[in-house]
Formats: C-alpha cells, sequence, structure tokens
C-alpha cells in the first residue's frame, strides 16, 4: 500500500542522504530553505521511503531532492511521488515546474513531459542539467 502525504522538513534528510549523498556528510542534504518548501514523503506500507520537496516563488515551482530509497527504486514509486507533485502542483495553478536533474535521471523527467534547458552545471561529483515542464 502507497500513501503520500506533507511531512515535516527534517523527515526527509535521511531518505536524502541515503539514496543521494550517502558518501557527504549527514548536513549535507539540509537545505538552506528547507523550512520554507512543502514537503512530501511516500510510505510504502507505512514506511517512510520516498521524499520530495517543493518551493515556489510566485506560480513557478521547483522540485527537490527527490528521492526514494535504494532498496525500493525501480518499483514505479518515483513515478507516483512525481505525479503526486505535478497533481499538486496544477491544484495550486502553478504555470511551471523546474528541477535540477542530474543528467543519468532525464530519462526519467522526459516521461513526464519535462525539457532540457541550455542550462548545466557540475556539483558533488554531479553533472546537471535544468530541466522544466510548462503546466
Amino acid at each position: 500500500m502507497v500513501q503520500i502525504e506533507q511531512i515535516f522538513p527534517s523527515l526527509t534528510w535521511r531518505i536524502r542522504h541515503e539514496t543521494m549523498y550517502p558518501e557527504l556528510p549527514f548536513d549535507s542534504v539540509k537545505l538552506p530553505d528547507d523550512f520554507d518548501g512543502i514537503h512530501f514523503g511516500l510510505y510504502l506500507d507505512h514506511k517512510l521511503t520516498g521524499v520530495v520537496s517543493l518551493f515556489h516563488d510566485g506560480d513557478v515551482y521547483q522540485f527537490r531532492k527527490l528521492a526514494i530509497l535504494p532498496s525500493a527504486q525501480k518499483a514505479g514509486l518515483g513515478l507516483q511521488l512525481m505525479a503526486y507533485i505535478l497533481d499538486f502542483c496544477n491544484i495550486q495553478k502553478a504555470t511551471k515546474l523546474w528541477c535540477n536533474a542530474r543528467i543519468n535521471a532525464k530519462e526519467f523527467y522526459f516521461k513526464f513531459g519535462f525539457h532540457e534547458t541550455d542550462k548545466t552545471f557540475f556539483k558533488d561529483g554531479y553533472d546537471f542539467v535544468v530541466m522544466e515542464k510548462e503546466l
């Protein structure tokens, strides 16, 4: 059983760390504006298994740190979490949703109609591209 609900920012940190940056110090996954964001947790059989964080400036939303625990990846949970935040953004009347996507995850975002911009950068050992979707 999968359930998605809004969660407190600090609940995202363990999942972010285990999934995205296990080699970095725990505090490296804490965002300076975490307490200004909207955070969602995906629970699989009542266990927090995935997270994503949303931030907005007016009607433009950015999602950050979409993470599914490694042991639960490739089971469609990321797809469900992504669909959930797209629905949320539509309800909020967002005009655009964007993210800093790891280059190796571009194909995942293409499935939802995101397109690459010409903005790229390198951070924490990973290449990123800014991807966006008009809503």
